[in-house]
Order: structure tokens, then sequence, then C-alpha cells
């Protein structure tokens, strides 16, 4: 079954580029070229991937992706013109999986949607239940305390890692390698926005689980969920 791919982009060159370019690697693409309408097609198609332009008529990138990711955990590639580290991670912290910034090669855009792909599809297929947290890699649902709460494929795989290695405390690089690969491409502060997100969906009644070990990185503490 070939993998379908949403590009919304308002500059057609760009977008018949990259929709050329993933089609020749075998996927199936479909192209919107502002917010709103990429936000009707992916609520009716429900692509496998999401490649989201940060500037766009209407609703811009990051409304688009904050409203996506409250609806679905679909993984989002951000393009952004904007090459600051601020940036950056605003992009990343409104639920995006992976950012490329412009100018890009097509080719390398098509790697990081590969990559994040094969970080959804190469899960476990199991149920780990920890601290009144259950995680289902099959179905990618998550619960805390019997309450369904949806996240990012970026913040399930770190809920993952941290849920495989309860007590111990990771480094952020031992956590991007456990939870993206040791190739994924990360900033370590990308990291820490995502968990200041997971931490806010996880927490219950003042309890935190993600707790910071301070000059050496994280550790997950089931108990306290």
């Amino acid at each position: 079954m070939r993998h379908s791919v949403l590009i919304i982009e308002d500059e057609p060159r760009i977008a018949r580029w990259l929709k050329v370019r993933f089609e020749q690697v075998g996927y199936r693409a479909e192209v919107a070229h502002d917010g709103r309408t990429g936000l009707t097609l992916a609520r009716a198609g429900r692509p496998d991937l999401i490649v989201l332009d940060l500037m766009l008529p209407g609703l811009d990138g990051m409304q688009v992706c904050r409203i996506l990711r409250r609806e679905s955990a679909v993984p989002i590639i951000m393009l952004t013109a904007r090459g600051t580290h601020a940036d950056r991670i605003a992009g990343l912290d409104c639920g995006a999986d992976d950012y490329v910034v412009k100018p890009f090669d097509a080719d390398e855009v098509v790697a990081r949607a590969k990559a994040v792909l094969r970080r959804v599809g190469d899960t476990v297929q199991r149920v780990l239940t920890l601290g009144g947290i259950t995680i289902d890699e099959t179905t990618r649902r998550v619960t805390v305390e019997g309450r369904t709460i949806e996240l990012s494929s970026a913040q399930f795989a770190l809920l993952a890692a941290f849920m495989r290695h309860p007590h111990q405390v990771l480094s952020r690089e031992r956590l991007i390698g456990l939870a993206f690969g040791e190739d994924f491409d990360a900033y370590e502060r990308a990291v820490d926005n995502h968990i200041l997100r997971l931490r806010k969906q996880l927490g219950v009644a003042g309890r935190q689980p993600i707790q910071t070990v301070y000059g050496a990185g994280y550790r997950f503490v089931p108990e306290q969920a």
C-alpha cells in the first residue's frame, strides 16, 4: 500500500516540484495552496503525512498545525523560510514532527518524510502500562487514568521511549536516539519543547511522571503518574 502525502504550499512551483518528486518515489500526493483548503483535504483524505508551509494565505501554517494536532497524530513536516532557532522551535512546539528550511532540495524533504513514517510504522506492536498511563503502539492510543489524550507522533515516540526505560536517567541525546533513531537531526531544545507539551498532557492532580535531572536529562518515574 502506497503512502499518501498532502502538500500544503502556496507557491505553485514549489508545490508542483514536491508533488512530482513524491510521486516519482511511489507516494500518492495531493496539493493545497492555502490553509483552509489544506485543512479540509487533511480531514477528508486522512493522509499518512502532511508537508506544511509556514507562511500561507488565510490560515497560516502554525494555525493549521495546531488545529490538526488537536484532531489527529498525523505526522507533519513544516516548511519555513525562517531559519532562526526560535522560529524552528516555534514550529516544533505547535506540534510539527520535523522542519525543513527554505531553500531546500526536494530529496531532503522526501528523505525526512521517509524517516518520520519509519518512526511511526516501526514501533513494536504492543501495549505498555505504567503508573496509570497506557500506550497502544498498534493503534497509537494513549490514556492517562482512563482519559484518552492526543499526542503528536514525536510526543508519542518520546513517551514510548520513557515507558520502555522507567527510572533511568536519559540524556537528551539518548532520548533522541531511543525515540527517533541515531541519525535524526534535531535540536536538543526541540526535545525540551516536546517534553514540555508531553508533561502538560500527562500531569494529573499535580503529579508528574517526567522528572528533570538537572545537568543530566530526564527520568520517567511512573509511580508518580
